[in-house]
């Protein structure tokens, strides 16, 4: 029994298992970054408005702030939780995920990083336009960058900087 727990946390467990630990190290990490970024948001860098749907869900009361500013805003505790949560990442998937060993750990670093920030420089464009052209809640453009950043990371991540 402990034999296959071992197995299946390795680097060499069947694509389906690989599949399944890149999503809970990938939740955690989402999850490091949501909580990040709503903690920036409602006490750092204020950008959540009261008909948000985080701002009705837990009965708070939010500020009037101009959308260029609530998008600026948004963007800046974007990049704080993308620091965080992708050094957590990184750790995660070098530990339970994928194989290292394609490059020297540094570079993976790096390339993760890059790519990661590749898919954060999307993913926030594309919530800065949701909230400044569609008048869209931040929660649910921040949402929309998230879905963007997933798809991107999980396909150059399997196939560029890890052996698979």
């Amino acid at each position: 029994m402990i034999a296959t727990i071992k197995r299946q946390l390795g680097h060499d467990a069947h694509p389906l298992v690989q599949f399944l630990k890149y999503g809970i190290a990938g939740g955690l990490a989402t999850g490091t970054n949501i909580l990040v970024f709503f903690i920036c948001g409602w006490f750092l860098l204020p950008c959540l408005t009261q008909d948000d749907i985080t701002v009705r869900l837990l009965g708070l009361t939010a500020p009037a702030i101009p959308q260029g500013t609530r998008a600026f805003n948004a963007a800046c505790c974007n990049a704080i939780g993308f620091v965080i949560s992708n050094v957590f990442c990184y750790a995660l998937n070098r530990m339970f995920v994928f194989k290292p060993g394609r490059h020297h750990w540094a570079v993976e670093f790096g390339l993760f990083l890059g790519v990661s920030g590749i898919s954060w420089l999307i993913g926030t464009a594309i919530q800065t336009l949701l909230i400044t052209q569609a008048s869209m809640q931040t929660t649910l453009a921040f949402g929309a960058n998230i879905i963007v950043a997933l798809l991107i990371n999980f396909v150059m991540r399997k196939f560029v900087i890890f052996k698979g």
